[in-house]
């Protein structure tokens, strides 16, 4: 007996000691982010942290040359929390926001381009984001919400209490006047600013903007013009869809703008729209270009460089406006975007010159720069980061007349003769992709993509229908059908790895966060193929859900009514109406205070299945927004997903 016990235990003392090390190794990954690049492109500055901490610091480079990065030190003790480096129009200043901890009062620092000098110019109270310089150099102007948080609908949701309609803050466009040290706050105080630009003779701002409350009205943003002196704002377009990224021509004469069916505030894809200053001559730029624009630079008055989402990778293109060709200059498997959340993207003010980080799902990520395309290697801190999983490839499949991509990792070690499960990993959004990258990211989840590979599995990341990269009739065709023709693009995703790979077609399991976790719950209704699941913040009910989360001007594009207005259409793709259906056990996972997917949502659908006698679990995570902040809980979702799996699927 003595012997049978230990027989029965060492195998997961083993697979626990595997997933130790690959966390422990994942942990070490060196991020980039926040890249800024100065406008005479002779120094990048960017954010670097590693997976597993919260520290984040700026850093400063050289282009030319062979010097290595240096840190900018700050007169503070203990850890602190660097965002948003922007240059100095005369690339002599690098301006940046820092904390002394992540939830601390953040203020705005300067320092000189060799990283010296550091000067904290403010002191707020209050959340404070994106500084942008004056075309003179005389201001810098951020987002601040003075005497309240911030950071967007991600992050774990305060708790309110008392009258809820009154207790609104909002964004807004705040100067700070780099020689006297003054701020003054220039927007109304009615509307919440998500995004801005400076007219380039700094007398106007084009603003994305709706009222309070701001994590809720993205969805109904409206772009306006700001007049900074009076302080008056006046709405110049009201789009279709969702808007982003408004910028200003360097003539002043017009504005550049994306526009389409966007999911989440932060992850841009749509069609390049321009406008007249005034927002007469409305014009579609990209139509039915098969590609999401997800960041834009003005060149010139009839010229624009993309960044574009296509197919399962990116792409850098200019456009002509004289009649709206483009031309492709760089296209990879990696994501790359100078916009929006953990943007990777930089270029100079003449163009020649772009930073950039690089990395796949199997190269760790490193800095680049030089013109598009032409890249050179400027940092080397994960050279000894090995990918101890399988190599990905991309992968194509037909399903409905439609071509629709995605990646597989097969496991770290295939035998001959032998078929392995394999796990589906649906992205969030659903307006979002899935590109190649290193799987070292904790917060949103990716890492469990080389723990399931080393754990001996195949993990198949479709990009069906609703994804970006193929162009907005794309991304749109999941409009009033949630859960329908995308998960028929997975099945068939499935059916085409199957007859490829050596994959067993009984061992079959599925997951994923946020529109995601609605898609797999969605899936065990609707199909038995599967013997495993692991809901991440994912809905179980949309016409309950649209009454408890607080981002619900998102649900109108892609339903066409409120819930009160048109019921059938959310009881339509809501699981809980084919609960019975559901055999598969499936382990449930959220964040106590997500405000994008509330916990209600994963409760109701835990305790349907107990109720059926479904095997299940829920584990809710304490403090735990939407996305995860804690390493000790980014680490043990990764176990619990990867324990759930090996438990049913091995």
């Amino acid at each position: 007996m003595k012997h049978f016990l230990v027989a029965l235990f060492l195998p997961m003392t083993l697979a626990a000691q595997n997933m130790q090390q690959l966390t422990a190794q994942l942990g070490k990954t060196v991020l980039y982010g926040d890249l800024a690049l100065s406008p005479d492109a002779t120094h990048l500055a960017w954010v670097q942290s590693t997976a597993a901490s919260t520290s984040k610091q700026t850093f400063i480079r050289e282009i030319s040359g062979n010097v290595p990065a240096k840190l900018v030190n700050l007169p503070v003790t203990g850890e602190r929390a660097d965002f948003d480096p922007a240059w100095a129009p005369d690339s002599k200043t690098l301006a940046f926001f820092s904390s002394a901890r992540q939830k601390e009062q953040r203020q705005l620092w300067t320092v000189d381009a060799s990283g010296s000098g550091a000067k904290k110019i403010t002191n707020l109270n209050g959340y404070a984001a994106r500084p942008r310089w004056s075309h003179d150099g005389k201001q810098i102007a951020f987002l601040y919400i003075e005497g309240a948080g911030g950071g967007g609908p991600l992050m774990a949701a305060p708790i309110t209490t008392g009258v809820i309609d009154t207790a609104i803050h909002n964004q807004r466009i705040a100067i700070l006047d780099v020689a006297s040290g003054e701020v003054r706050q220039v927007s109304p105080p009615d509307l919440h600013i998500y995004d801005y630009d400076w007219s380039p003779n700094d007398k106007t701002f084009v603003a994305t903007a709706a009222p309070g409350p701001g994590d809720n009205n993205w969805w109904i943003a409206q772009i306006h013009a700001i007049d900074i002196q009076k302080g008056d704002a006046s709405s110049i377009y009201k789009p279709r869809f969702q808007v982003a990224v408004p910028r200003w021509s360097p003539d002043g004469n017009s504005i550049a703008f994306i526009e389409g069916l966007m999911s989440d505030e932060g992850f841009h894809g749509g069609d390049l729209f321009t406008m007249n200053a005034d927002g007469r001559d409305l014009t579609n730029r990209t139509p039915g270009r098969k590609a999401s624009v997800n960041s834009f630079f003005w060149q010139a008055a009839d010229r624009i460089l993309l960044v574009e989402y296509v197919g399962g990778g990116s792409a850098v293109s200019e456009l002509s406006l004289t009649d709206n060709s483009a031309q492709t200059i760089w296209k990879g498997s990696e994501g790359i975007h100078a916009f929006g959340n953990f943007p990777d993207f930089a270029l100079s003010k003449n163009g020649n010159v772009s930073g950039v980080v690089r990395s796949t799902y199997n190269s760790p990520p490193e800095v680049f720069a030089s013109p598009v395309g032409e890249w050179r290697q400027l940092t080397n801190n994960n050279a000894g980061m090995e990918a101890n999983w399988g190599k990905a490839e991309s992968i194509e499949w037909t399903n409905e007349g439609s071509n629709i991509q995605g990646w597989l990792v097969p496991p770290a070690k295939i035998e001959s003769d032998k078929k392995y499960p394999m796990v589906v990993l649906i992205h969030g959004g659903p307006s979002s992709l899935t590109t190649s990258e290193w799987p070292a990211s904790f917060g949103m989840a990716r890492a469990i993509v080389a723990a399931l590979s080393m754990h001996g599995y195949y993990v198949l990341l479709p990009n069906p229908r609703g994804s970006y990269g193929q162009g907005e009739d794309f991304t749109r065709a999941n409009i009033k059908d949630f859960g329908g023709g995308d998960l028929r693009d997975d099945l068939a995703g499935i059916d085409a790895a199957i007859k490829k790979f050596p994959i067993d077609a009984n061992r079959l399991g599925v997951t994923g966060w946020s529109y995601g976790g609605f898609m797999t719950i969605w899936t065990v209704t609707q199909t038995d193929r599967f013997h495993a699941a692991v809901a991440g913040a994912g809905i179980a009910n949309w016409q309950s859900y649209y009454g408890q989360n607080l981002i619900g001007q998102w649900m109108l594009p892609f339903f066409g009514a409120s819930v009160y207005d048109d019921p059938e259409i959310y009881e339509k793709s809501s699981p809980i109406r084919f609960i019975k259906n559901v055999k598969t056990p499936t382990l449930v996972i959220v964040g106590e205070h997500d405000a994008e997917c509330p916990s209600p949502q994963s409760y109701e659908f835990w305790r349907a299945l107990k109720t059926l006698g479904v095997p299940t679990k829920l584990i809710i995570y304490p403090g735990e927004g939407h996305m995860f902040i804690e390493p000790k809980h980014q680490i043990d979702r990764l176990e619990q997903t990867v324990a759930w799996f090996d438990k049913y699927l091995k």
